[in-house]
C-alpha cells in the first residue's frame, strides 16, 4: 500500500503535526511520499522522496494551486490514501482532493482496524469503524492520536514542483488573535474541569484547588461549549497546548482532543469516578472518587 502524507509550514518552518501523519503511515505498513508547501530549509526529516513547492512562489493558503499540485504528484505516485492532519489546512484541502478524484474522504480518524478507520461519535464518547468502497481514499488524522516512537531522522529526495502561480486568491498573511486572559501555556499547575463536574455552580471547586495549588484552572471543550468557562481556559487541540509542571483534571473522561492538548504535563493526576474512563490511561495518578467530596477535603487540607 502507499500513502502520499501532506506535510504542513507556517511562513517556512515545518509544524511538528506533519510527523503524526508519517506515524501513522508506519503504523499501517504503507510505502510513503510526502508533500510539502514550504522552505527547503526546514525539511521533514525522513528517508523518502518529497515534493517541494516553494511557500514564496505558491503562497501558504492558495487552495487552488495546492491542489493542481497535489493532483499532479497523486496521479504520478497513483497512492491508496492520501493522509493530512486534522488541521484547518486538512480541512480545507481533504475535501477538495476527494472531489476531484471522486475519492472517498474519512475525517478526524483516532485509530485503525484493518483496512478500516476508527472516528469519534456523539462529541466523542463513542467510536465508528468505517471503511470507504474507493480505492482512493482521503483521510485526516485527529490531532495527538498517532506519534512516532522515536525522534524523526533521515534525509529525503527532494523533486521539486514546477509552480503556476495565477489564482483567484491572494494570500496575504497572518493576523495574530487578540491578547487576552489567562496563558495556560505558561502555567505550571492546571488544574482542568470536564462535564464530570456536574454544574457550572460547581466550577467554583476546580477555581479554588488551583489557587490552593498556586495553578490556573483550565476546562475540556463540553465545558466551554456549555458556556460554563471562557474559551480562553479551554485544554485541547481545539484550545490551547499546555505542558505544565503538574496537570490535575476533574471530571475528564480523556477523549483525545483534550489528551492531545495536555499530555505534555510532567505530572498528571485524573479525577474521576469511572475507573475505566480513558484519561486513567495517561494519569500518573488515578483518583477514584467523587470530585464533589474529594475536592473540597483535598483544597481544605493544601490551605491548612
Amino acid at each position: 500500500m502507499k500513502a502520499l502524507l501532506i506535510a504542513e509550514s507556517r511562513q517556512g518552518k515545518l509544524l511538528t503535526g506533519s510527523y503524526e501523519t508519517l506515524a501513522f503511515a508506519r503504523q499501517v505498513g504503507a510505502e510513503v511520499t510526502m508533500f510539502l508547501v514550504g522552505s527547503e530549509s526546514d525539511l521533514p526529516k525522513f528517508d523518502g522522496r518529497l515534493y517541494l513547492a516553494d511557500y514564496n512562489e505558491v503562497g501558504e493558503y492558495n487552495p487552488e494551486e495546492h491542489l493542481r499540485l497535489l493532483l499532479e504528484v497523486i496521479n504520478k505516485e497513483k497512492p491508496q490514501l492520501v493522509i493530512l492532519s486534522h488541521s484547518s489546512y486538512g480541512w480545507d484541502l481533504a475535501p477538495r482532493i476527494a472531489l476531484a478524484l471522486q475519492a472517498g474522504q474519512i475525517s478526524e480518524v483516532v485509530d485503525f482496524q484493518g483496512a478500516s478507520m476508527v472516528v469519534p461519535a456523539c462529541n466523542a464518547k463513542l467510536q465508528r469503524v468505517v471503511q470507504t468502497q474507493k480505492e482512493l481514499t482521503v483521510i485526516t488524522l485527529q490531532a495527538g492520536a498517532f506519534s512516532l516512537a522515536d525522534d524523526p531522522s533521515g534525509v529525503p529526495t527532494v523533486e521539486k514542483l514546477a509552480v503556476q502561480v495565477a489564482s483567484k486568491m491572494e494570500f496575504i498573511g497572518y493576523e495574530e488573535p487578540e491578547a487576552g486572559g489567562v496563558d495556560l501555556s505558561k502555567a505550571e499547575v492546571i488544574v482542568s474541569a470536564g462535564r464530570g463536574i456536574g454544574k457550572p455552580e460547581n466550577l467554583a471547586m476546580i477555581e479554588s484547588l488551583a489557587k490552593a495549588l498556586g495553578g490556573e484552572y483550565g476546562a475540556s471543550r463540553p465545558v466551554v461549549d456549555s458556556g460554563w468557562a471562557e474559551h480562553n481556559r479551554q485544554v485541547g487541540s481545539t484550545g490551547q497546548m499546555v505542558s505544565p509542571k503538574l496537570y490535575v483534571a476533574c471530571g475528564i473522561s480523556g477523549a483525545i482532543q483534550h489528551m492531545a492538548g495536555m499530555k505534555k504535563s510532567e505530572f498528571i493526576v485524573a479525577i474521576n469516578t469511572d475507573r475505566d474512563a480513558p484519561i486513567g490511561e495517561v494519569a500518573d495518578v488515578l483518583v477514584v472518587a467523587d470530585l464533589k467530596q474529594f475536592l473540597p477535603a483535598l483544597t481544605t487540607r493544601l490551605e491548612g
